[in-house]
C-alpha cells in the first residue's frame, strides 16, 4: 500500500540559511561510472545562526571533506535524500565526492546515459542526483565545471557558459572546463558526453556581440537541423526587437536527445531538447512538427532571461517563468505566421487540456499552495494558464505599457530569485496602475464563467450589457472572491460593420472593439448612440482565460461566422452552434430519440467552403467541430462513447451535405511541390479528404492511397494515413504497412504511426496498441514513444472508455510497469484518469476501481500523488 509522502507548503517558505558563492565541479567520466567532485563555497546568510548544514541529495556519498578535512560518518547524518553537517562554520570550503551509475538511470533525472551519450536534466530537482546540494531555485551560484573522458568514446563535452580550457590528460583522456560567469540556481546545469555532429553558425547582437550558435544531435540526424539553427537566429531577433533583450555568453548551444522526459530544457547557455523539437525535415516532419520546432525553439531561447537572468524564488513560483515565456513564445510564432491561426490553436489545446484539468481532482492555481511532488506541477495550469495571466496585463496595459513593465521587471530583478508578485508589481508601478485584484489570478483555482446578457432600448438607442461572474468550487476552495476579468468585445450592426463604441458618460467613442473592467460579481455596461439591435461579439481575442454564456440565437451565430472582423470570435460562433448542435443531439439520444441535421450548420460550413478569398489554414479551423474532450466536460454523467457516435454522425453528415465543396476543396488545395507557405493548403486539402472518406465512394480511398504513396512531404503522408485510419480496407491496410516499413528507423516518425494505431475507431483498436507493444521500433522507457502510444489510446474516447473497463484496466498496468523506472512519465499518463467523476455511474466505477487497484500498489511520489488526488476529490 502507498504511504502519504511529505506535503511542501508555500506558507512554510523560508529563505536558506546559507549560500553557496562558488561551485567547482569536476566529472571523471569511466565506462563504468562517473566520479562527481563537487568544491562548494559556503557562506552563512546574515541572520541565520543555524548550525547544521543541510543538503539535499540521493547519490551514492564517497566521501565528505570540510575545509580541508575529511569527515568520519559521525560528523555528518545520511538520509534517503539529505546530507546534514553539524557544527558548520559561519564560512567555509566543502568538498564532496559522489559515485553515479549514468547507465542504470532509468528516470532520466541528473545524469542519465542514451545511446551511448551521457546528459543531464536538472529540473526541478534532478542536480540532488547528481551530488549533495542546497538543490532549490533561490540558491544562485557561479559554476566552473570540468569535465574528463576518453577522447575516443566522448570527443565532446559540453556545459554551461563559455569553454575556457581543454587538453590531455594522458594519451587516452581528455579534459574540457566551461565557466558560467552568471549566477544561476543548480536547476539550470547541464552537462553533454558522447559522440555527436554539430551545425555551427552565428549571430550579431545589437550590441556588437559576435554570439556563435551550435546545435548537435547524433551524426545520421544532422541533415535535420536546418530549420532549428533558422528558428533560433529569427528568435534571437525577435527578443532583440521585441523586447530589447540580447543574448549574454559567447556561445549558445542546443543538443538533442531521444531519451527526454520533457519537451526542452533552457539550462543557460546549454539547452537540451527532446529531439521531438529538434530535428525537421518535410520527408519526415509535418508542418505542425516545423510550427512546433520553431516555437519550442524559441520558448527556450526566451528563458534566458524570463527564467535564467531572472529565477524563481520557490518551485511554487513557476509560472513566474514558464506562464510569462509561453507567453512569449506564443507572441514570437504569432509574428513569424498567422496571429489568428496561433490564436486560436493556443485556445484549442487550452480548453482541450487545460479547462478539464481546472475542473478536476487535481485543479489548482497557477501558483499552488502545496505540492507532494514538484514533478507534478509542470502542467497546463502552471504553463497554458499562466500564459493567458500573462497576456492579460497586456490586454489591460497596452502593448506598451506591457513592455514599460517588463523593462521595470528585469531593471529590478536581474540576478535575481523572485516570485509573481514581484512581476505583478513590476507591471502595476510602471504603469500607475492598481493590481491587487488581479493578484486573485494567482491565488483561486478554476475557470470563471462569464453569463452576459443583451438588452436593446429603441426609445434611447442604447444597448445594456449586464455581465455575471463566477467560480466553481475546486478542491480547497470552496468561496470565490471576483476575478479583475478584461473582456474585449464590439458590436455588430445590421450590414455586419463594426458599430462605435461609446459608453454612457462619455463625450466620445472609443474605437469599434475595447476592453471593458469585470471586476465585481455583477455589473452593466451601457453603449449608447446605438441605431438598431447589435449582434455582440464578445471576447475577442480569447482576452480573458473563461467560459461565456450568452443566448445568441442560430442565426446570430451564422451571422457572426461570416462578419465578425474578429478573427477568434468568428471561429467561436462556429464552435458555439457546433456545440449547441452536439449537446441537443446528445440530449436526443439520452432520450432514446435519433438525432436530426442541422441545415443552419450545413450552410454556415458551405459558406466558409466558398469564400475562396480567405485564409486555408483560418478555414480549416473554422469546418472543425468542438473536440469529444470538450463536450464532455459539458455534460453531466457523460458517456464518452455516445459522444462520440454522435459526434461522428455529424461529421457523417457534413461529408454527405456537402460532398461537392469538400471535392471542390480537395482539387483547388493541390500542391504541386512542397513549400512552408504553403501550409494552409495542406491542412485544407487534408482535412477535405478525411471528409470524403466518410463517403461509401470508392474514389477517396483511392486518393488517399496515391497521396500516402506519393508524397513528397509528411504532412501529405500523415494527412492521408489520417484519413485512412479508420476506414477499413486493402488500401488502409496497404498504406500502414508500407509507412511502417518504409520509416521503421526513424524514431520520430514511427512515434507518428504509433499515434495513429492508438487513436484508431476500429474495433480491433486495443489488440492492435498491445501489439505495438512488441513492436521492434518500439520502448516503453522512452517517454516520447509511451506517449505516442499510451497517451493516444487514453485519448480515444472510443476505446479507453469501452463499455468492459478493458481500456482502463490497460492503461493502469502499463501506468504501474512505467512508474517503476520513470515515474515523471508514469504521472502523466495516470492523469487520463482524472475525469473519473464526471462519467455516468457503470464507466465511473469502472475508473474509480483502476484508481484503487493502484493505490494498492508501492507508488512514486509523482504517481500517487496524482491517484490520492483522484480518491479523495
Amino acid at each position: 500500500m502507498a504511504q502519504q509522502p511529505e506535503v511542501k507548503y508555500l506558507k512554510h517558505y523560508q529563505a536558506p540559511a546559507f549560500n553557496l558563492d562558488r561551485v567547482d565541479l569536476k566529472f571523471d567520466i569511466f565506462d563504468e561510472v562517473t566520479r562527481v567532485y563537487s568544491r562548494l563555497l559556503v557562506r552563512r546568510h546574515s541572520g541565520h545562526d543555524d548550525t547544521e548544514l543541510r543538503l539535499d541529495g540521493c547519490a551514492k556519498l564517497v566521501a565528505v571533506t570540510l575545509d580541508g578535512e575529511r569527515l568520519a560518518e559521525g560528523r555528518y547524518r545520511l538520509g534517503d535524500e539529505t546530507l546534514v553537517i553539524a557544527d558548520v562554520p559561519d564560512s567555509f570550503i566543502l568538498e564532496i565526492e559522489t559515485e553515479l551509475d549514468p547507465a542504470a538511470n532509468t528516470s532520466l533525472m541528473g545524469l542519465y546515459a542514451s545511446n551511448g551519450n551521457l546528459f543531464t536534466q536538472c529540473e526541478p530537482e534532478g542536480f540532488r542526483k547528481i551530488t549533495y546540494y542546497l538543490d532549490r531555485p533561490d540558491v544562485m551560484s557561479k559554476f566552473t565545471t570540468t569535465i574528463v573522458a576518453d577522447k575516443q568514446k566522448y570527443p565532446v563535452l559540453l556545459s554551461n557558459g563559455n569553454k575556457v580550457g581543454e587538453g590531455m590528460v594522458d594519451k587516452k583522456r581528455h579534459w574540457v572546463r566551461w565557466v558560467d560567469p552568471y549566477r544561476k540556481p543548480a536547476y539550470l546545469f547541464a552537462l553533454v558526453a558522447g559522440r555527436l555532429a554539430v551545425r555551427r553558425d552565428s549571430h550579431t547582437t545589437p550590441g556588437g556581440r559576435q554570439v556563435t550558435l551550435e546545435v548537435w544531435t547524433e551524426a545520421a540526424d544532422q541533415d535535420k537541423v536546418a530549420h532549428a539553427m533558422e528558428s533560433l537566429k529569427r528568435a534571437m531577433k525577435w527578443d532583440e526587437e521585441r523586447f530589447g533583450l540580447e543574448y549574454d555568453l559567447d556561445i549558445y548551444m542546443i543538443v538533442a536527445v531521444g531519451d527526454f522526459n520533457m519537451g526542452a530544457m533552457e539550462n543557460k547557455g546549454l539547452n537540451i531538447f527532446n529531439t521531438k523539437y529538434v530535428l525537421a525535415r518535410q520527408e519526415n516532419a509535418t508542418d505542425d512538427d516545423f510550427h512546433n520546432v520553431e516555437g519550442v525553439i524559441g520558448h527556450e531561447y526566451f528563458h534566458n532571461w524570463t527564467g535564467n537572468r531572472v529565477t524563481c524564488r520557490d518551485w511554487f513560483q513557476l509560472s513566474l517563468k514558464e506562464g510569462l515565456t509561453v507567453f512569449r513564445d506564443q507572441e514570437f510564432s504569432a509574428d513569424m505566421s498567422s496571429r489568428a491561426v496561433c490564436r486560436i490553436s493556443d485556445v484549442k489545446q487550452l480548453r482541450a487540456l487545460q479547462f478539464p484539468e481546472d475542473a478536476g481532482p487535481t485543479a489548482h492555481p497557477i501558483r499552488p499552495e502545496s505540492y507532494i511532488e514538484m514533478n507534478n506541477f509542470y502542467t497546463m495550469t502552471v504553463y497554458e494558464k499562466g500564459a493567458e495571466v500573462v497576456r492579460m496585463y497586456q490586454t489591460l496595459l497596452g502593448r506598451d505599457g506591457f513592455r514599460k513593465g517588463m523593462d521595470l521587471y528585469f531593471k529590478r530583478h536581474d540576478g535575481q530569485a523572485v516570485t509573481c508578485d514581484d512581476f505583478r508589481a513590476a507591471m502595476a508601478d510602471a504603469n500607475g496602475v492598481d493590481l491587487a485584484q488581479f493578484a486573485l489570478w494567482y491565488s483561486q483555482a478554476g475557470t470563471p464563467l462569464l453569463s452576459v446578457s443583451g438588452q436593446y432600448t429603441p426609445a434611447e438607442q442604447s444597448y445594456t450589457l449586464t455581465v455575471k461572474q463566477s467560480c466553481p468550487a475546486t478542491p480547497g476552495q470552496s468561496d470565490k472572491q471576483p476575478f479583475h476579468i478584461p473582456l474585449a468585445l464590439g458590436l455588430l450592426g445590421e450590414d455586419g460593420a463594426d458599430l462605435p463604441l461609446r459608453l454612457e458618460g462619455e463625450s466620445d467613442a472609443a474605437g469599434t472593439s475595447r476592453v471593458l473592467d469585470v471586476t465585481l460579481a455583477e455589473q452593466r455596461f451601457v453603449f449608447v448612440d446605438v441605431p438598431a439591435e447589435p449582434v455582440p461579439s464578445l471576447l475577442r481575442g480569447f482576452s480573458a482565460p473563461v467560459r461565456l454564456d450568452f443566448a445568441w440565437r442560430d442565426d446570430e451565430l451564422a451571422f457572426l461566422m461570416a462578419h465578425d472582423s474578429d478573427p477568434f470570435c468568428r471561429w467561436e460562433a462556429g464552435q458555439t452552434l457546433g456545440q449547441r448542435l452536439l449537446r441537443q443531439q446528445i440530449a436526443e439520444r439520452q432520450a432514446g430519440r435519433q438525432g436530426s441535421s442541422s441545415e443552419t450548420l450545413v450552410a454556415a460550413f458551405r459558406a466558409v467552403l466558398k469564400d475562396h478569398a480567405a485564409d486555408p489554414a483560418f478555414k480549416a479551423l473554422m469546418l472543425t467541430l468542438p473536440a469529444e474532450a470538450e463536450l464532455l466536460e459539458l455534460v453531466d454523467d457523460a458517456d464518452p462513447v455516445l459522444i462520440h457516435e454522435v459526434r461522428e454522425a455529424m461529421l457523417d453528415g457534413l461529408a454527405q451535405a456537402l460532398r461537392g465543396e469538400w471535392h471542390e476543396a480537395y482539387d483547388l488545395q493541390q500542391t504541386r511541390s512542397y513549400r512552408p507557405q504553403d501550409a494552409g493548403k495542406r491542412a485544407l486539402k487534408n482535412l477535405a479528404l478525411a471528409m470524403l472518406c466518410r463517403l461509401d465512394d470508392v474514389w477517396p480511398a483511392e486518393a488517399a492511397e496515391t497521396q500516402c504513396l506519393q508524397a513528397d512531404n509528411m504532412t501529405d503522408q500523415m494527412g492521408a494515413l489520417s484519413a485512412l485510419r479508420d476506414r477499413a480496407g486493402a488500401e488502409r491496410d496497404h498504406c500502414f504497412a508500407e509507412f511502417a516499413r518504409r520509416w521503421q528507423d526513424d524514431a520520430l516518425v514511427m512515434d507518428k504511426y504509433f499515434m495513429l494505431v492508438a487513436s484508431c475507431q476500429l474495433p480491433d483498436t486495443l489488440p492492435r496498441v498491445r501489439e505495438a507493444l512488441e513492436h521492434p521500433a518500439f520502448s516503453l522507457k522512452n517517454p516520447n514513444k509511451a506517449r505516442a502510444l499510451l497517451g493516444s489510446f487514453g485519448r480515444n474516447q472510443l476505446h479507453f472508455h469501452a463499455a468492459d473497463g478493458s481500456g482502463y484496466r490497460f492503461l493502469a498496468e502499463q501506468v504501474a510497469a512505467i512508474d517503476a523506472f520513470n515515474p515523471q512519465v508514469a504521472s502523466r499518463l495516470v492523469q487520463l484518469f482524472n475525469r473519473w467523476k464526471k462519467l455516468e455511474p457503470v464507466r465511473r466505477g469502472l475508473m474509480k476501481a483502476e484508481l484503487e487497484r493502484l493505490l494498492a500498489l508501492p507508488l512514486s511520489r509523482d504517481v500517487y500523488e496524482i491517484v490520492s488526488k483522484n480518491l479523495d476529490a
